[in-house]
């Protein structure tokens, strides 16, 4: 099943640029949106959270691809 789109268009663009890397985004039942996981799949892997409104959407996603980039 594809995953719904982010809302927010920057946002969206910053997990699609995720997922292209091999990251995989999860569906969260909380309160952020949605996580996406690293392909490393130990404990050393990272996660970030992507949030539904964020006070700045701009900076929220430029934040997720500083995060992926690392």
């Amino acid at each position: 099943m594809p995953r719904s789109r982010h809302p927010n268009k920057e946002i969206e663009s910053a997990v699609q640029h995720a997922e292209s890397l091999g990251w995989e985004f999860r569906k969260s039942n909380g309160h952020a949106w949605g996580h996406l996981y690293c392909p490393k799949s130990s404990r050393d892997g990272c996660i970030v959270a992507v949030w539904p409104t964020p006070r700045s959407a701009e900076n929220h996603a430029k934040g997720i691809v500083r995060a992926v980039n690392r």
